[in-house]
């Protein structure tokens, strides 16, 4: 009895000396200290923020891109019309000139044929009845053809300047709001590169510390791909291929690069599982998806995780976003595709990819 109760006894030292140890392990650090096979929090507050911050800027900032390339196309536009106007103007520049000359031409035929003379000069020196009508017809006409040709240089004139000053107005308030437009687009163009490497930062900590910081929850938008498969990224530009050769590589590349801005969403190129969250070692902050088919998929070189290990992913799910942690020289996702989970089974990724019908580039 006192050889049980001995033995009781000296469990609870050793019980509380584990819980110590437990107590003092950094949180994820389960496991060889850069995998996470237990992760399955969520990001603190501040990561899950300044992740969603960052997709929130990219969104603004592709809107107010749109917003400026439209208003460009607008300033193309006036610039056109402008130019319509401009050929508009110079015509009636000329019908101007012309009706000065008019003018100019009737006054000296007034001042040949007297038509300038007084009413009761004209009687005295007429000869006859007729001579005097066909006079006073004369300059009745002469008076009116004057009239016209002054009037119709006043309208000319005011149409002209009436339109140069609508032609004038319309670029100013095109060159405002066009101006309010690029400053707009800097302004959030600039928060969206702080935002970034705010994030970049936090990934560096969590690699640093070989432990991730839990999941980054984003609210992505609805989408209902009507194909199995997709590409890792909405938009991108290829790099580094597999197979290639390179200085940050002991071997030949084991995967397809895409060249991208920190904070860009990545998605998961089919259903699957997550088989791996791993904060740590030369790619940095990566997920492992594993697909129903048995192929495993790696995104790595991340700024933030939103997935946890064991968590179910559907086709185009956001589980990430890209950065450049680890072994790196600039932002882009590292993808590749292998046979197991582990390293140093990877297949070609873009033929692995164009056999389930998706082609990149």
């Amino acid at each position: 009895m006192r050889s049980h109760r001995r033995r009781r006894l000296l469990l609870v030292p050793a019980l509380l000396c584990a819980l110590a140890v437990l107590a003092a392990l950094p949180a994820g650090a389960v496991g060889d200290g850069k995998s996470a096979p237990g992760h399955n929090g969520t990001g603190t507050g501040g990561d899950s923020v300044l992740s969603a911050q960052v997709v929130r800027l990219y969104a603004d900032a592709a809107r107010a891109t749109q917003r400026y390339e439209a208003g460009r196309r607008k300033v193309e536009v006036q610039r056109a019309k402008a130019q319509r106007i401009e050929v508009l103007l110079e015509r009636e520049r000329r019908e101007i000139g012309v009706l000065r000359k008019d003018l100019g031409r009737i006054a000296s035929a007034q001042y040949r044929s007297g038509g300038g003379m007084p009413i009761t000069a004209q009687i005295i020196l007429a000869k006859n009845p007729d001579e005097l009508m066909r006079g006073q017809r004369v300059f009745s006409r002469a008076n009116m053809a004057v009239g016209t040709a002054i009037e119709k240089s006043r309208r000319a004139e005011a149409r002209l300047a009436k339109d140069e000053a609508r032609a004038a107005a319309a670029w100013k308030n095109l060159e405002k709001r066009n101006a309010e437009l690029a400053e707009l687009k800097k302004d959030i163009e600039q928060k969206l590169e702080e935002a970034r490497w705010q994030l970049q930062g936090q990934a560096d900590a969590s690699v640093a510390a070989g432990s991730c910081r839990g999941a980054a929850r984003l609210d992505q938008p609805r989408t209902d791909f009507s194909s199995e498969w997709v590409e890792p990224l909405e938009s991108y530009e290829l790099s580094a291929a597999f197979g290639s050769g390179g200085e940050r590589w002991a071997n030949l590349h084991t995967g397809q690069d895409f060249a991208v801005p920190i904070g860009t969403p990545v998605r998961a190129v089919g259903d699957g599982s997550v088989a791996r969250v791993s904060c740590g070692g030369p790619f940095g902050m990566e997920v492992v998806l594993r697909h129903a088919d048995g192929y495993y998929t790696q995104y790595a070189h991340l700024a933030a995780v939103a997935v946890d290990q064991g968590e179910r992913v559907d086709t185009g799910q956001w589980i990430g976003q890209s950065g450049t942690s680890g072994n790196s020289t600039g932002p882009h996702l590292h993808f590749e595709v292998r046979v197991t989970a582990e390293m140093g089974s990877a297949v070609d990724p873009v033929s692995w990819l164009t056999a389930r019908g998706v082609r990149l580039g």
